[in-house]
């Protein structure tokens, strides 16, 4: 029979060198348990292998509910919080803890308990001599099993209360010390067990539940730590401002930034295994007056759509867009503010168009994401490397495909527009609020009309709307109000829009994921002489829509009457035109 590390092996959970590592560590806790804690598998992936090989049930114990039933992922019977028996005056909590059991429930003669680690039979042995009962047993998360323990026979301490615990009060109030001889003290606290533990623990959960930026704030009387989660800022549990110095000095240490300097910003990066998932950090530092604050983007590789149909597009845009990308040479453009998905986008369409015949080579400031075949270059303003210089010595390597992450001078405009002149595909970004603004933000930047005319085949401009979660979309009566907010003419009886209305799967926001709205400029005759006669963005704006383009907010109403998004989110990324 085999053993579970040669399932996770033969499963790709794990290589066979993790797990070596693994082995070769010994230090008395099971092999599983050591694969999770080292990040090299998803806890629930572990518990879902371990369960199907041993025929234990694997119960959620966090989707269990007060008053609706829950089944095990192997069908069998219903648990509900319901069910849960009070048992501490037989089985002592601490002996729950250290074992890591829990109670389910009492059926005649049979308790179901869920383990952590469902091979420890002589705990099994002891719990059946002590209560006298018959045992089934369940497996769950260790985690999951302490928050529960402590729900109903402890203080209610979350995980992080329970790693803070583990600290001494002589150790968080030396974590408190800014001055300027106890770096090296504080360096050695940051390296200790529960400060890693906490930091692991903040990093994990924002992979959980799919942020894209942690941010670790400072303020006179506390710490925050607030998450993004698809574009919108959410508060979560903070550790007590006493431990702001531990955790920014962690921080710094896995940046591999210098601890020690606190008066100028930083950036970093971090390569961090969470849930079995490869993931990379940008970590940013800056000193404010109540300590450092750090910001860290998330860049999951794995969770990159790569695909140009899941981004969003409509159907006729999609076409043009692919159409476009195509193109032998010339230059595109993508536009919007930060965090919009302009790099997501134009890494899809590279995606697209990689080939062994085509080369491409990007240069970015930082690289995002690795993609296989493409030659990436990191800007390095600092030694010289910038986009414009980056620009002049990629043209000299003969490339099929540039992409330039951002034309930000007119040093860099010009070189692109010469390089798409001279048989080069272009794509970029610039930071315009439409796509009729990129051509006079070109021009504001010295670059002559005649060649943004003959050079530019077209331009995108998007925004991020959050999606309606499927799991509490419900349909809403609408107001006129909105309507007119919006600048629609419709009738309000002729369709039905949705919105989410909270729930556990969306963490009660009604929303869960983001799409993209679009408006695509296609550069045809007509644009061109506009181009050419220094005509204003609106007027170019115009002369587009009718040739059929659909803008940012007509595609965003299109997305409400779909009942992807709702109103109110198409109005928070979007500004005010008559559809």
């Amino acid at each position: 029979m085999e053993t579970l590390e040669q399932i996770l092996v033969r499963e790709n959970k794990i290589t066979e060198e993790q797990l070596q590592k693994v082995m070769a560590q010994g230090n008395g806790k099971s092999i599983g348990r050591r694969l999770v804690e080292m990040g090299y598998i998803a806890e629930e992936d572990m518990l879902k292998i371990m369960s199907r090989t041993l025929n234990i049930p694997y119960i959620k114990i966090s989707e269990l509910k007060e008053n609706t039933e829950a089944s095990s992922n192997n069908g069998e019977a219903a648990i509900s919080l319901k069910d849960i028996p009070k048992l501490d005056d037989r089985i002592p909590v601490k002996f729950m803890k250290e074992y890591k059991i829990f109670p389910l429930k009492i059926d005649n003669n049979t308790l179901t308990l869920t383990m952590a680690d469902p091979l420890d039979i002589p705990t099994m042995d002891e719990i059946r001599l002590i209560t006298g009962y018959d045992i089934k047993i369940c497996i769950s998360g260790e985690n999951e099993i302490l928050d529960v323990i402590e729900k109903h026979y402890g203080t209610g301490a979350t995980t992080m209360e329970r790693i803070i615990g583990d600290m001494s009060e002589e150790e968080i109030d030396l974590m408190g010390g800014e001055a300027e001889e106890e770096t090296e003290h504080l360096k050695d606290l940051a390296s200790e067990a529960p400060v890693i533990k906490l930091v692991n623990l903040i990093i994990n959960r924002a992979v959980e539940i799919g942020a894209s930026d942690i941010h670790v704030e400072p303020f006179e009387g506390d710490m925050k730590i607030r998450y993004r989660v698809d574009g919108v800022l959410q508060d979560v549990e903070s550790p007590p401002k006493k431990l702001q110095s531990a955790v920014v000095s962690r921080i710094k240490i896995m940046s591999k930034l210098n601890i020690a300097e606190r008066r100028l910003p930083q950036d970093g990066r971090i390569r961090f295994k969470s849930m079995g998932k490869n993931i990379d950090m940008r970590v940013s530092t800056l000193p404010t007056i109540y300590g450092e604050s750090i910001v860290m983007r998330i860049l999951d590789r794995g969770g990159v759509v790569l695909e140009l149909e899941k981004l969003g597009f409509p159907s006729k845009e999609l076409k043009q867009f692919e159409n476009l990308i195509s193109k032998p040479y010339g230059m595109l453009l993508v536009t919007g503010p930060t965090g919009s998905g302009k790099t997501t986008t134009l890494y899809t369409a590279l995606h697209k168009i990689n080939s062994p015949d085509i080369k491409i080579i990007t240069i970015e400031d930082p690289v995002e994401y690795q993609m296989y075949g493409i030659n990436q270059l990191h800007v390095k303003p600092q030694i010289g490397l910038t986009f414009a210089n980056g620009l002049r010595s990629i043209v000299r390597q003969d490339p099929d495909v540039i992409m330039v992450g951002e034309i930000r001078d007119p040093e860099t405009a010009d070189i692109a527009i010469q390089s798409a002149l001279t048989g080069h595909m272009v794509f970029s970004t610039v930071h315009t609020n439409d796509a009729a603004g990129a051509i006079t933000r070109l021009q504001d930047m010295g670059v002559e009309s005649f060649l943004i005319s003959s050079a530019l085949l077209g331009v995108l401009a998007q925004r991020l709307v959050r999606v309606i979660c499927k799991n509490c979309k419900a349909p809403v009566r609408l107001e006129k109000s909105s309507l007119d907010e919006l600048g629609v003419k419709e009738g309000l009886g002729s369709f039905t829009v949705y919105e989410g209305k909270g729930c556990d799967e969306c963490s009660n926001t009604g929303y869960r994921g983001r799409v993209g709205i679009f408006e695509l400029l296609v550069i045809n005759d007509d644009i061109r002489r506009l181009i050419l006669q220094k005509t204003s963005a609106n007027i170019i704006k115009e002369k587009a829509r009718e040739h059929g383009m659909i803008t940012l907010r007509e595609d965003g109403w299109n997305k409400v009457k779909q009942g992807v998004t709702t109103i109110s989110e198409v109005l928070r990324v979007t500004l005010e035109e008559e559809l």
